[in-house]
């Protein structure tokens, strides 16, 4: 954690390859995919099933959120309008957050924790 140290390039590839680890054995079947358009906003994960709904990540190796950590998560919802699930910010926080209807920002633990 040295000031400097690319700790966010590290966070993303952790957590890219925690997503295709799991989709392995996930009972719901979904690509892992990246997106990026033509003014370069980038969406680090974006998951799609064969249905076409998608669930968009991003990671930011930080504690706290900001609106502006959604942009690419919105600019893909503009995209694919109803087939847009969700968009996810994994942070390293520790509380889930609201950021508009179909907008969170979720601890990077979350990935290792069993939904009810």
């Amino acid at each position: 954690m040295r000031p400097g140290a690319p700790f966010g390039q590290l966070l993303e590839g952790f957590v890219l390859s925690e997503l295709a680890r799991q989709l392995t054995w996930s009972d719901h079947l979904a690509e892992l995919h990246h997106y990026r358009d033509h003014n370069k906003v980038e969406v680090d994960a974006v998951l799609e099933d064969r249905a076409g709904q998608v669930v968009g990540i991003e990671v930011k190796a930080s504690s706290t959120v900001r609106s502006d950590d959604f942009r690419g998560l919105r600019r893909l919802e503009e995209r694919l309008g109803d087939d847009f699930r969700v968009g996810i910010v994994l942070y390293t926080g520790s509380s889930t957050l609201p950021f508009g209807e179909r907008l969170r920002a979720v601890p990077v633990s979350a990935l290792w924790q069993v939904g009810s």
